[in-house]
């Protein structure tokens, strides 16, 4: 996935001002940076729910600009999954029938994605959980759902947009170990935007807006506590 020149306006202001990304095929990336800085805007154009004012982005060397809206609507159902700050769960559904809406919606059979949901609800670890409703859960369960669900289908791309950002740390450190997971054991290429230090120091690489720039970019090295220090000691060059 390829960002050239993104720009995005919205009344007089500049979003994203000419935003230059590369996002390797199995790669997990953190986009920082203060509110108002253009992470949202730049994941949004990544996955193809906006469109830019100028700038393209590519997916496997195809731009999207090419793409008409029944084109990118596919694209996404079938490529590209996003988990979001709000669980959009279906408070009438259990865990597993959220988890297997993206299927059901595609006119897959239950004897089609059975074993798709098993797999998924024992990665993000609530198979226990699977008949219980919403209103049943805790948050970080319930955002492990809404993580389970975007996981279903395998896509190529995962965008989640400050999945941890209603979550305590220990049910954000399980999401975050989920989305970990699923790039060490499936190749799943992540773009995840946070303003949580903790957060990024999963990634692979960071990059830091400002002002709908990039000013700054970190491949993150070490492990455990090391990387959070590093991703600390970075953001203090940057003055962040």
């Amino acid at each position: 996935m390829k960002a050239r020149g993104l720009v995005k306006a919205y009344a007089a202001r500049r979003a994203l001002d000419g935003v230059d990304l590369d996002v390797s095929r199995g790669a997990f990336v953190a986009v920082m940076g203060p509110s108002g800085s253009g992470k949202s805007t730049l994941l949004h154009l990544l996955g193809g729910l906006d469109t830019p004012d100028a700038g393209e982005v590519s997916f496997d060397g195809q731009p999207l600009s090419s793409l008409d809206d029944r084109e990118r609507t596919a694209l996404r159902r079938s490529r590209i999954s996003f988990i979001f700050q709000a669980f959009n769960l279906v408070p009438v559904l259990t865990a597993e029938e959220n988890i297997a809406l993206p299927a059901v919606i595609s006119g897959e059979s239950r004897e089609q994605y059975a074993d798709r949901v098993d797999a998924v609800l024992e990665l993000v670890n609530l198979s226990a959980q699977r008949n219980q409703l919403p209103s049943e859960l805790s948050g970080g369960e319930q955002q492990r759902v809404a993580a389970a669900r975007a996981l279903l289908r395998e896509p190529e791309v995962l965008l989640a947009d400050e999945p941890t950002g209603n979550l305590d740390s220990r049910a954000g450190t399980e999401l975050l170990s989920v989305l970990k997971h699923a790039q060490q054991d499936r190749g799943q290429t992540t773009v995840l935007v946070t303003h949580d230090p903790s957060a990024a120091a999963y990634a692979d690489e960071i990059v830091h807006l400002r002002d709908g720039r990039i000013d700054g970019h970190l491949v993150v090295a070490g492990e455990g506590g090391d990387r959070a220090l590093a991703v600390l000691a970075w953001l203090q060059e940057l003055g962040a």
